[in-house]
């Protein structure tokens, strides 16, 4: 319940590679430091020292839960072995015009505008997936995204701002709608859980390289920066709680003259101020 299904299925996919080298019957204080380390090399090996290091990760939390609410549960913890060196890659980022270039192929309306709530919004993918019409205040020309990226789990809403042009895409698309979801599914009519293909689909329709809803994100936070909107202003758009963070979303891109038109520079920096 504290978790995205993301986070979910990565910690429970931990635990499935751990049962394939050991015995899900073996007694906790059996697992010892030797074995598990030799168990995340192998995991090294066979799939990367970035997967590795994401499974020690979430082993040792739940190990650390459970010396903490289990009684008798061994307090010494196995998985408490060194990070293997990992190679790390930069993500690819799309060109501001590769991804107008995805948005012209967009099959419908609805798609066209959830793609221009991820830029314009620096939307994270389930928050514009869960988006409800009550969320959208078309007056004060504002939408109110969710989220339970924080520390505790904890739901957290924030309101930003709409660019015009976001707006007048919401003016034309919610009056359509019958239910309470902007977003819904065609054939279900509720929210999407996920859309593994569709990007990358597109992506092949506009006859670009491939990249997925968060490096719109990015993208969306190097439209920013290039615009030189200050980074605090940045951390607020992307919503944040540390700064560090922001800057690790930074990515220096040439993007183009036509930034202010996109983000109504103008516009969300009286806002933002």
């Amino acid at each position: 319940t504290r978790y995205v299904y993301k986070t979910y299925h990565e910690k429970r996919l931990a635990f499935q590679q751990l049962f394939k080298s050991f015995s899900p019957n073996l007694l906790p204080e059996e697992l010892h430091k030797g074995g598990v380390l030799a168990y995340f090399e192998k995991q090294a090996r066979v799939r990367s020292s970035n997967a590795a290091n994401k499974d020690r990760k979430n082993l040792l939390a739940a190990w650390n839960w459970a010396a903490q609410y289990i009684p008798d549960w061994p307090q010494s913890c196995p998985f408490q072995v060194h990070k293997l060196p990992e190679q790390r890659f930069p993500r690819y980022v799309p060109p501001e015009e590769d991804f107008w270039k995805v948005f012209s192929v967009a099959e419908s309306e609805q798609d066209r505008l959830m793609l221009l709530c991820y830029l314009h919004l620096a939307a994270r993918r389930n928050e514009v997936f869960q988006l409800r019409k009550e969320d959208v205040d078309m007056h004060r020309k504002k939408v109110r995204l969710h989220t339970r990226k924080t520390k505790g789990g904890s739901m957290r809403s924030d309101w930003l701002p709409m660019t015009e042009r976001l707006h007048a895409a919401f003016q034309k698309h919610l009056p359509s709608l019958p239910g309470i979801w902007c977003f819904p599914d065609p054939q279900t009519g509720l929210p999407y859980i996920a859309r593994q293909q569709w990007l990358g689909r597109l992506c092949e329709a506009a006859n670009v390289p491939k990249f997925g809803l968060h490096a719109i994100r990015h993208l969306s936070a190097s439209i920013l920066v290039d615009s030189r909107v200050p980074l605090p202003e940045v951390q607020a758009v992307l919503r944040h709680s540390n700064l560090t963070t922001t800057q690790r979303y930074v990515h220096r891109m040439n993007t183009g003259s036509c930034l202010s038109s996109v983000f109504d520079r103008v516009q969300e920096r009286k806002v933002f101020s």
